[in-house]
């Protein structure tokens, strides 16, 4: 039986993603694959999760965490993250967190809290492709956020206006962004809080890779730039999504907000009408396993990742053909290829898994308007030295090749 005619019309905006769906590839053992962001499960503390399980389901602990549980999310939990974006310059307390699914989960609930069909969300040019089906599900319009300041405030709401809606926040991801690997500077902050002000909206702030900083000066949130500002984050539109899935584990599922009490409140609404709570269990190992052990397993990932990223950097240096441009991130998973204008990343990884037998993204996904195919993704997070250097060359080899002919 269809059911297309039935479904809402929100359904025909939501598309699967390019990236899951690559991740299928790394069962096929001679695939190098630099798709998936994900993190290495080499570097997972098993032991420390372990552990912290069998604390949890032993004596009258146990009962707690099969229980159901609060919607804001465990009280233990909640409290070292408060302690963690003080550490940050984030004044707050454990109410101004709620836990969530992922930080995915923030971001749907976000969309749904702000976007109305016709709005307009602000976004980069590319911008982190989950965020992008988060958001899509409200029917929004998207238009360009410029952190470079280049457009006047009432540029954006007369497009919007213009659209039949309004601009109702600016989503950024300001350190090591998903795809591109880049940070925004302290003055594209001040002006993306300006910006905000200006047209008196939200700023979503994701920080999914806040903590792999490799080198380079840490720059503040914006939530702390903000409250800096301001006095009191009960007076700040900044919305700060965090997760353990880049630092202690993705399958447990635990990110969290931190916010004002009033952006807080209203989301733990929309949890209690979605999954009630995060799974209790989980919270409770995650509780422990952060309280002993973050600041160590931080620094094992930060020597670890930022040795590939090195490594990859002078693979692509010596092994990329001339007119090829890639980032140079300080931190995070990413390196952001720019291929010679005409080329189609879509249709380089199609030859490459053909022939070169190497995975990577093709960057039009990142796009909100479907543009960038002359960009691709790669990860470095799980490749080794070995698979670097072969990938990298075999990579080389065939933009060369697919180049060669505009070159006759």
């Amino acid at each position: 039986m269809e059911h297309d005619h039935r479904f809402a019309s929100r359904e025909g905006r939501m598309k699967a993603s390019e990236i899951r769906e690559l991740l299928k590839l790394l069962d096929q053992p001679d695939i190098i694959s630099f798709a998936g962001g994900i993190p290495d499960p080499a570097l997972f503390p098993a032991e420390a999760f372990r552990d912290a399980y069998a604390d949890a389901l032993t004596g009258p602990a146990a009962g707690a965490a099969l229980q159901y549980s609060t919607s804001e999310g465990h009280p233990g939990l909640r409290g070292w993250i408060a302690e963690q974006m003080a550490g940050l310059g984030v004044a707050c307390g454990p109410d101004n967190i709620v836990i969530t699914s992922g930080s995915q989960q923030a971001l749907d609930y976000l969309g749904k809290l702000f976007l109305s069909p016709g709005d307009t969300a602000l976004v980069t040019w590319p911008t982190y492709l989950g965020a992008l089906q988060a958001f899509s599900a409200y029917e929004p319009n998207y238009d360009r956020l410029d952190p470079m300041g280049n457009r006047a405030p009432e540029d954006f709401a007369a497009e919007a206006r213009a659209k039949g809606g309004a601009v109702k926040f600016a989503y950024v991801s300001p350190d090591f962004a998903n795809p591109t690997g880049e940070t925004l500077t302290l003055g594209e902050r001040e002006r993306v809080l300006d910006l905000a002000d200006a047209l008196d909206v939200a700023v979503i702030e994701d920080g999914a890779y806040q903590s792999l900083r490799y080198d380079g000066e840490a720059i503040p949130p914006l939530l702390a730039m903000e409250i800096e500002r301001k006095g009191d984050i009960e007076a700040c539109r900044t919305i700060y999504c965090g997760t353990f899935s880049k630092t202690l584990s993705p399958g447990l599922r635990v990110g969290w907000v931190c916010a004002a009490k009033d952006v807080v409140s209203r989301l733990v609404i929309l949890k209690q009408a979605g999954d009630l709570h995060s799974a209790t269990i989980n919270q409770a190992a995650m509780n422990v396993v952060a309280r002993n052990i973050f600041d160590q397993q931080v620094e094992r990932l930060r020597a670890v990742y930022g040795a590939r990223r090195d490594h990859m950097l002078a693979a692509l240096k010596r092994e990329m053909p001339e007119g090829v441009r890639w980032s140079r991130p300080e931190g995070g998973m990413f390196v952001w290829l720019t291929l010679p204008e005409g080329m189609d990343g879509a249709a380089l990884l199609a030859q490459s898994l053909e022939t070169a037998r190497v995975a990577f993204v093709p960057g039009s996904a990142f796009f909100a308007d479907g543009t960038g195919k002359n960009t691709i993704r790669l990860s470095f997070s799980c490749a080794r030295e070995e698979m670097i250097d072969q990938g990298i060359k075999r990579l080389g080899e065939l933009i060369r090749l697919a180049a060669a002919p505009a070159a006759v």
